[in-house]
């Protein structure tokens, strides 16, 4: 709080000080605000009078020896009146108190209550008074403001953390599904090879052979066949003839080969893998010759990610297309059940999806699931045999985002079944 050195009124600021001082006393004779006397041209004049005529009082308590016991002082000089107290306020102080002089009429500040007998400088006075108010509604309305705009930028700034966040976790999805767009099978392959080469497992000479039949694998669309094994049935049909003795029927696919992953596939090329096992099973079932006229060998998986596009394109699976973007080729993007169901319909090969959801079994197990494919082996194979070959195809099986190939019904003396799947059953 702030002092006018000229009246020694209070007022909240400098800029409140200047503008008092502008108002009341610049411009005119500077009077004294205690005794109302004219002084000098001057304010340091009029300073110096209010020290000679109107010296501060003593501090409170303390008492001038020539004042009797008792006595009242005046609060405003500080000089003992007696009896007299009242009369010597009105008259020498009766300026400050408001109190009528010849019978002056008195206008009160309806602000502060202040008195005074000049219109004018109530006038002026009340003045001061809106400014100051409107000067601190104005800071409120500043205060409120700079809280909505930092609250404006604390929301903004969360909001771009939050799609921060997003954006890398589906970065993250991105590369894991092999969306990233960060190449497909031939890119992985020849990456792959490379790390091979700087690790001393494969000579340079070697690299460029394989990278060569790679190449012309790829331009003719055809698997390289290098990592087929085939007579898996016969030799699964001749482990349960003569070696396991804890089983006690067995139903058998028909003759299937099967495909593992390479350098250009590892860690995402299952659904692919799966699928050429499938096909293998049909091309060697007279059943199917014309469906698959146009597929006499094994595709490679650039070329099967070409076929499922072609899928998409004849309006096969709009809503997973999409989730692809409508692309496959040259990507290392996962694929399942809704594209492999696309492709062999695409090819007119007739089939079916069937859905194991969720549990059939309070413990958490699919006992359905496990009759339903027994049932599918089992029709039309029935008789003494232990162990039966059937000319069904392989099952399509994906199981939580992996895909595998069931090619044996086993039943077993306590049966069961733990996969949570859905199958792909070509008919």
């Amino acid at each position: 709080m702030l002092v006018c050195d000229v009246c020694g009124q209070a007022l909240s600021s400098e800029t409140s000080v200047r503008r008092h001082l502008r108002r009341t006393h610049l411009g005119r004779q500077p009077r004294c605000p205690l005794c109302g006397a004219a002084a000098a041209p001057d304010c340091e004049e009029l300073c110096r009078h209010i020290e000679v005529a109107h010296p501060e009082p003593e501090l409170p308590g303390a008492r001038r020896p020539e004042l009797a016991e008792g006595l009242l002082e005046c609060p405003f000089c500080g000089e003992a009146a007696g009896r007299e107290l009242e009369a010597h306020v009105r008259a020498r102080h009766g300026h400050l108190l408001g109190a009528p002089e010849n019978s002056e009429q008195l206008y009160e500040c309806p602000m502060c209550s202040l008195t005074c007998t000049n219109i004018q400088i109530l006038e002026e006075h009340v003045d001061l008074h809106l400014e100051e108010h409107s000067f601190s509604e104005g800071g409120n309305i500043r205060d409120l403001e700079l809280a909505q705009r930092l609250q404006t930028e604390e929301d903004k700034r969360q909001r771009s953390e939050e799609e921060k966040r997003e954006r890398e976790e589906f970065k993250k999805l991105q590369r894991q599904y092999g969306l990233d767009n960060s190449g497909g099978y031939k890119q992985q392959f020849l990456k792959n090879m490379e790390r091979e080469v700087d690790r001393g497992r494969l000579q340079p000479f070697e690299y460029h052979k394989r990278k060569a039949d790679m190449m012309e694998c790829l331009a003719f669309g055809i698997d390289d066949g290098k990592t087929k094994t085939s007579g898996i049935i016969e030799a699964l049909c001749k482990y349960y003839q003569n070696e396991n003795k804890d089983v006690r029927r067995v139903w058998l696919s028909t003759g299937v080969d099967h495909f593992h992953s390479s350098l250009g596939d590892r860690g995402w090329g299952c659904g692919y893998r799966n699928f050429q096992m499938l096909l293998s099973s049909l091309l060697q079932n007279s059943l199917y010759n014309d469906c698959l006229r146009d597929t006499t060998l094994i595709p490679s998986i650039p070329k099967i990610q070409s076929m499922i596009e072609d899928a998409w394109k004849e309006g096969f699976d709009p809503h997973g297309a999409s989730h692809f973007n409508n692309r496959l080729h040259g990507s290392k993007a996962w694929i399942g059940a809704c594209e492999i169901y696309s492709l062999l319909t695409n090819l007119r090969i007739k089939c079916q999806i069937i859905d194991f959801h969720k549990p059939t079994d309070p413990m958490g197990t699919h006992p359905r699931l496990f009759e339903w494919v027994l049932h599918y082996y089992s029709t039309d194979n029935e008789g003494g045999a232990k162990v039966v070959c059937t000319s069904k195809p392989p099952i399509y099986l994906q199981h939580q985002g992996q895909c595998h190939n069931m090619l044996v019904s086993i039943l077993f003396l306590c049966m069961c079944c733990i996969f949570r799947a859905a199958f792909y059953i070509p008919s």
